[in-house]
C-alpha cells in the first residue's frame, strides 16, 4: 500500500480514538488501593462498549515511584505493584481480542538514579557507562556548569561528591538525564522499543521527546520575561528561554531512528509529548513525514473558553499542517487534539461542567485523532487533596503555585460503592466526594448523561466517513460566541455548531439548506431543521447531517 493509498483508506490511528489510562488510578484488582494491570483487563469490555480504539497506558515499568513511574529502573519489565510481564501479555491478548490497540508510555529522556546504568555511571569517572549520562565539571567557584533549571524547581545540576562532577536532571534529582549523543545509549534504547514491539505493542507515547538532545557546549539559557506557560505560573523556571537545554536540532535525527524502527513493523504508531509552539511542533512530523506520526497538539488545554480562541487555534493548526503536507506530499501528516491528560487539571474544572459537554463534541468532531483522559467521559473534576495526602513531587518541590497534579489523578469513579468501586482498600489518592452521583454505573443508566454523550459522539464518529476522514472548513458569518465548521467526505457533509456562551444564539446559514440534527450536547432533540434559522441554547453544540 502506498502512502497515498493510506491517506485515502486511513490507518487505525487516523480513524481511532485513544483513551489514556493512568494505571495507579484506573482499577485496583487486589485490594492494595493502587490500580493494576488485572484491573485494566477487567474494564476492557467497558472500553469496547464506549467505542475507543486504543488504550495508552502511562508508565508501568519497575520504579521507585519518585515521579510515579517516570523514573524507570528497568525498561524491560513490569512494576510489581501493577503486576507481571505475564499480566501485560494477557492485557495485550485481551485488548487485541476486542480490537483494542495498546500504546505504551516510553520514557527515554531520563532513568531513575537507581537504574543499573546510572549506578555504574556514577561509580567512577572511568566506568564504561560514565558517558551514558550527562556529567560536567563545576565552574571554578564550584557552582553548576551552567544556569539550566529543573522543571521541578531549582538547578538542573546535582553535585556528586564521590566523583566530583555534576550530573544533569531535567526533572527530579532522582531522574538523571541520559546522554543521547552517545551511540551506545541509542542502541540500548532502540533495543527497549524492539522488546515491546516484539511482544505486540501497537505503538508508543514518547515522554518529553524534545528534551532528548541538549546543547553540546552547555551554553546558558538566556533570560526571559517571566511568563505563565501552559496557563500556569511555573515560577523561576519561567524566567528563562530554554533554547539550549532542550529542543536542539539534532533531536530530529534521534526521532527518525525511532520512526525507522517502527516502520519495520506493521501498523505501529509513534506519538510524541511535544509542549512546543505551533511552528516548532510541526517540525516533529519531519520534513519528509519521517519522524513522529503524531506530535501531540496540546493547544486546547491552555486556551480560554472562547469561541474565537478555539476557531483561531484550529484554523492556524490546519494551515500549518497543509504547509507541512506540501513539503512531504506522499507522507501521512495527520492532526490530533488533546483536551485532558495526567498533567493538567480536568476539563470540567478548567472550563465548567456544562462547557465540558461542548468541549467533548469539539474534540470528537474535528479532523484528526482525539485523545481522551480516563474519567473525562463521566465529567470527573479535580479533587481537593489535603496537604498531608499530597504526593506529586512537582507541587511539593515548587509550593504555592498550584502545580501539583494529584487533583486530576484521583481514582476512576465506577459506581456508588465505597471508594467509587475502584478498590476495597483506601485508595492511594482521595476519591471525589461526588462519586455516588458521578460514576460510570449511574451514567450508563441515564440517556442524557455525560457518558451517554461521549458514547454517542464516539460511535457517530466511527460511523461517519465525514467525521473520521473528512475535510475541515470553518463556517463564516456566525455569532462571535459560536464556532461552526463543516466536515465533508465523498457525498456526506456534517455541520458542527457550538455555542460557547450562556446566551441563546441563532445562526443563519441559508446556503446550507436543511439538515438532520443527529446529536445535541443536551441529548434532548433530533430531527429535520432549517439551517436558515438554527437556534442554539446556551452552551449547546449540535451535529447536523446536511440533506
Amino acid at each position: 500500500m502506498t502512502h497515498n493509498d493510506q491517506r485515502v483508506q486511513g490507518l487505525w490511528w487516523q480513524h481511532g480514538v485513544i483513551y489514556q489510562i493512568y494505571p495507579c488510578s484506573f482499577k485496583d484488582s487486589n485490594g492494595d488501593g493502587i490500580g493494576d494491570l488485572p484491573g485494566i483487563i477487567s474494564k476492557l469490555d467497558y472500553l469496547q462498549w464506549l467505542g475507543v480504539d486504543a488504550i495508552w497506558v502511562s508508565p508501568i515499568y519497575p520504579s521507585p515511584m519518585a515521579d510515579f513511574g517516570y523514573d524507570v529502573v528497568d525498561y524491560a519489565d513490569i512494576e510489581p505493584t501493577f503486576g507481571t510481564l505475564a499480566d501485560f501479555d494477557h492485557l495485550l491478548a485481551q485488548a487485541h481480542a476486542r480490537n483494542l490497540k495498546v500504546i505504551l508510555d516510553f520514557v527515554p529522556n531520563h532513568t531513575s538514579w537507581e537504574h543499573p546504568w546510572f549506578r555504574e555511571s556514577r561509580s567512577s569517572r572511568d566506568n564504561p557507562k560514565r558517558d551514558w549520562y550527562l556529567w560536567a565539571d563545576p565552574k571554578p567557584d564550584g557552582s553548576p556548569p551552567n544556569n539550566w533549571l529543573s522543571a521541578f524547581g531549582g538547578s538542573a545540576w546535582e553535585w556528586d561528591e564521590a566523583t566530583e562532577q555534576y550530573y544533569l536532571h531535567s526533572f527530579l534529582k532522582q531522574q538523571p538525564d541520559l546522554n543521547w549523543r552517545n551511540l551506545e545509549v541509542r542502541r540500548a534504547m532502540l533495543d527497549v522499543l524492539r522488546f515491546w514491539l516484539d511482544r505486540g505493542v501497537d505503538g508508543f507515547r514518547i515522554d518529553v521527546i524534545q528534551r532528548l538532545i541538549k546543547d553540546a557546549e552547555l551554553r546558558d539559557d538566556p533570560p526571559s520575561r517571566r511568563w505563565a506557560a501552559r496557563g500556569k505560573d511555573l515560577g523561576k523556571y519561567a524566567t528563562q528561554k530554554h533554547i539550549y537545554s532542550m529542543n536542539r536540532p539534532e533531536v530530529h535525527d534521534v526521532i527518525r531512528e525511532f520512526r525507522r524502527l517502527l516502520d519495520s513493523y506493521d501498523d505501529r504508531v509513534a506519538i510524541g509529548e511535544t509542549h512546543l509552539p505551533l511552528d516548532e511542533l510541526i517540525k516533529f512530523y519531519g520534513q519528509q513525514g519521517d519522524e513522529l506520526h503524531l506530535p501531540f497538539n496540546f493547544t486546547f488545554m491552555y486556551l480560554p473558553w472562547r469561541a474565537r480562541a478555539f476557531r483561531y487555534a484550529v484554523n492556524a493548526y490546519e494551515a500549518a499542517l497543509r504547509r507541512q503536507q506540501e513539503l512531504a506530499p506522499t507522507a501521512v501528516i495527520w492532526p490530533n487534539h488533546v483536551l485532558g491528560n495526567h498533567d493538567e487539571h480536568r476539563i470540567a474544572s478548567r472550563f465548567g461542567k456544562t462547557q465540558a459537554r461542548v468541549a467533548a463534541m469539539l474534540l470528537l468532531t474535528l479532523r484528526g485523532m482525539p485523545t481522551l483522559y480516563y474519567g473525562d467521559e463521566i465529567g470527573m473534576t479535580n479533587v481537593d487533596i489535603p496537604p498531608e495526602r499530597e504526593l506529586d513531587p512537582w507541587g511539593k518541590q515548587v509550593p504555592g503555585l498550584g502545580l501539583g497534579r494529584d487533583p486530576e489523578r484521583t481514582p476512576m469513579q465506577w459506581d456508588a460503592r465505597p471508594n467509587a468501586g475502584f478498590s476495597t482498600a483506601e485508595p492511594w489518592l482521595p476519591v471525589a466526594p461526588d462519586y455516588k452521583v458521578v460514576n460510570v454505573k449511574a451514567q450508563r443508566a441515564d440517556p442524557t448523561s455525560m457518558l451517554s454523550l461521549y458514547r454517542r459522539l464516539i460511535w457517530t464518529r466511527k460511523a461517519s466517513s465525514a467525521l473520521h476522514s473528512g475535510s475541515y472548513h470553518a463556517v463564516d458569518n456566525v455569532p462571535q460566541n459560536c464556532f461552526a465548521y463543516l466536515r465533508e467526505h465523498a457525498e456526506q457533509r456534517m455541520l458542527m455548531a457550538l455555542n460557547f456562551s450562556d446566551d441563546e444564539h441563532r445562526l443563519s446559514l441559508p446556503d446550507l439548506g436543511a439538515g438532520q440534527l443527529l446529536i445535541s450536547t443536551h441529548l434532548d432533540r433530533e430531527g429535520t431543521i432549517d439551517l436558515a434559522a438554527l437556534s442554539l441554547r446556551g452552551h449547546e453544540g449540535v451535529i447536523v447531517e446536511l440533506l
